[in-house]
């Protein structure tokens, strides 16, 4: 889409106006980090993501069991039909959705399959999990991708509306992705976490946001005297 950022999504003329309860996208990896460190928060490490996406359940497909689609309803933004010539909308949606369009996961947290991809902090490697450390790992020190060996890339998750289960089975819990850092989409946006050692301090300084906003939004207004 030419011309198209996270202020026009849709391209130049387009707006945000009415995309507020969306996923923001078309943001490059610099772009969600830089977000996170003003807002007090973290990218999640692939790691925590996946934990997260999980909600609790162990060894399944995706965040709510191994059913794609169950009950016969469809529980998360993705590609229906014959990618990319056929979309049969049957989830409801085109391209993203709102949040909050489909019922969470375990830990109460939604969109952890399909809808937008997500940033992740760690650079991306296809061997790293082989020799990681086996409790919270981080990620490698540098990126390296065999199939494009120069670019550096930054981990994805959760799968997007362009995936489906012909062409992409991205929206897995435990399927991988990776990015060019330097590159946005309009199907990649990215969540932020609050690490525990930091929680604390987040709170405090949220606490203080809201006051000076109230301070600046309600104007002290002095009584008169009669």
């Amino acid at each position: 889409l030419k011309g198209a950022n996270w202020r026009e999504p849709e391209g130049q003329g387009s707006s945000i106006k009415n995309r507020m309860d969306y996923p923001v996208v078309h943001v490059a990896w610099n772009d969600a980090a830089a977000y996170a460190k003003w807002a007090g928060k973290d990218l999640p490490t692939e790691a925590q993501w996946e934990y997260a996406a999980r909600g609790g359940l162990k060894g399944k497909k995706y965040p709510w069991g191994d059913e794609l689609k169950p009950g016969g309803k469809w529980t998360h933004n993705m590609w229906q039909g014959e990618f990319p010539f056929k979309n049969l909308k049957e989830d409801g949606f085109k391209f993203a959705a709102p949040v909050k369009s489909f019922p969470p996961n375990g830990y109460g947290l939604y969109d952890m399959s399909g809808n937008v991809w997500e940033w992740c902090a760690d650079w991306y490697r296809p061997d790293y999990y082989a020799k990681s450390p086996k409790n919270n790992p981080v990620g490698p020190e540098t990126s390296f991708d065999p199939n494009e060996p120069h670019i550096k890339k930054r981990v994805q998750r959760g799968g997007s509306f362009m995936c489906s289960d012909n062409y992409c089975i991205g929206y897995g819990v435990s399927a991988r992705m990776k990015g060019d850092l330097m590159t946005g989409s309009f199907h990649c946006g990215f969540r932020c976490v609050v690490n525990a050692k930091k929680l604390d301090a987040y709170l405090n300084a949220s606490a203080r946001k809201v006051e000076k906003v109230q301070k600046l939004e309600i104007p002290q207004t002095k009584s008169k005297e009669k």
